[in-house]
Parts: structure tokens; C-alpha cells; sequence
């Protein structure tokens, strides 16, 4: 018996195209929409599910909605000359309307009600012409993404940060000024001179009291042996 017919509307509808590099991920969309009035269950399979990442690979689409499937491709080394044999599978079935237990709607389908369309994957490297382009618009659409009010706010902030820099900077200046000026005056203050001058002064006391005294020891050793 043949198989009912897709439901399932897919955008695209053959081809999944990813567009190189594959240094890194590249992701192709898969749009699947549901026109009925009843709502479909969905998987998404392929033939090569090591390079592929499928989000989501199944589901629910509920009567006349839409989802978006994201096909990553996984990074490898490119090679031009060789063509992808790559396939996915998109395949659905009616969900019953008292469905508890989605699994168990795939175990228990039978082959006439499962639907499915095949899409098949092609690889495309980037011109250089188009790399430059690409290249080119990076700093527009990287500056479009700041609207007028965010560049200023970003502008206003770096002014005051300059700006609180060189306050910094004077600041520090200022303060080894000060530091060195103080050194300077403390080195040649008059209290340090008049300290200096006391000291200069007790020491020269101290020197003649003690010769006075060492004279008057030595008159008084004299006079006592005159006496004697």
C-alpha cells in the first residue's frame, strides 16, 4: 500500500545548503509548517549522524504552526572535488488526538500512515569576491548593531576616563614635587641650625668646665705640697 502523502510543508524543499568555511560550525535552517487542523509529529534523520548536530529532531508541530530545525554541520577539511552523498529524512505522522505518549505513536504507526521527504546536502565554498564583501561589511553591521545614543554613552565614558587618568597623573606629580620640597626644608631649616649651634655650644662648655676643673686639681695638688 502506498504511503500517505508528506502534510508537512518544508522550506527548502530538495536541497540543504552550507555555505563554507568549515574551519567551524555551519548551521543550514530547515522551516517544516503544518497547514492542517490536526497536529503532526515530527523526526529529522540522516545518513551521516556523526556530522551532524539536528535541534530539534523531533516533536510536535501544532495545527497550522511552524518551527525552525537547525542543521549543524560539524567542522571538517573541505574538499572540492568531492560531492556530499549526505541525506536527511523528515518524517511524520498524525498525532492521535487523545496522544499521551509520543514514542509510543512512532512504535505503534503503521507503514501507510508514516510520511516523509528527503532533502540532500551541498557544499559551497565562498568566492573571494564575496569574501571581501563580507569582510568589507563586518565593521558596518558590527557598528549598526550600537544605536547613536549607545556610541555616545561609550564615547562619554573613555573622556572621563582620559580625564581622571591625567588628574592621576598631576596628582602624582604633585606629590613627589611636595615630598622632595619638604626634604629640601627639613635638611635646611633654622631649627636644625640653632639645634646644631646648642649642641656646638654645650660641647664647648663641657670642654672648658672640665679643663677648669683639671686647673684647679693641679693648683690645688701644688698648694698642698708648698704647704707641706
Amino acid at each position: 500500500m502506498a504511503r500517505t502523502e508528506q502534510v508537512l510543508v518544508l522550506e527548502p524543499q530538495q536541497e540543504l545548503k552550507f555555505r563554507g568555511p568549515f574551519t567551524d560550525v555551519v548551521t543550514a535552517t530547515l522551516k517544516l509548517t503544518n497547514p492542517t487542523d490536526r497536529n503532526v509529529c515530527f523526526k529529522v534523520k540522516t545518513t551521516a549522524p556523526r556530522r551532524y548536530c539536528v535541534r530539534p529532531n523531533s516533536g510536535i508541530i501544532d495545527a497550522g504552526t511552524s518551527i525552525n530545525v537547525s542543521v549543524m554541520l560539524q567542522p571538517f577539511e573541505y574538499d572540492p572535488n568531492e560531492k556530499s552523498k549526505h541525506k536527511f529524512m523528515v518524517q511524520s505522522i498524525l498525532a492521535p488526538r487523545d496522544m499521551t505518549d509520543m514514542e509510543g505513536v512512532w512504535k505503534e504507526a503503521k507503514p501507510e500512515e508514516l510520511m516523509d521527504s528527503k532533502l540532500r546536502c551541498t557544499f559551497e565554498m565562498p568566492l573571494e569576491n564575496d569574501k571581501t564583501t563580507e569582510h568589507a561589511a563586518l565593521p558596518k553591521s558590527a557598528s549598526a548593531s550600537l544605536d547613536d545614543g549607545e556610541v555616545k554613552k561609550i564615547m562619554e565614558e573613555c573622556r572621563q576616563l582620559q580625564m581622571e587618568v591625567q588628574r592621576l597623573r598631576e596628582e602624582n606629580k604633585q606629590i613627589r614635587e611636595d615630598d622632595g620640597l619638604r626634604k629640601r626644608k627639613v635638611a635646611t631649616s633654622p631649627s636644625n641650625t640653632v639645634a646644631r649651634s646648642a649642641m656646638m655650644k654645650d660641647e664647648g662648655l663641657s670642654t672648658r668646665v672640665l679643663a677648669l676643673c683639671l686647673l684647679f686639681f693641679v693648683i690645688g695638688a701644688i698648694i698642698g705640697k708648698l704647704v707641706l
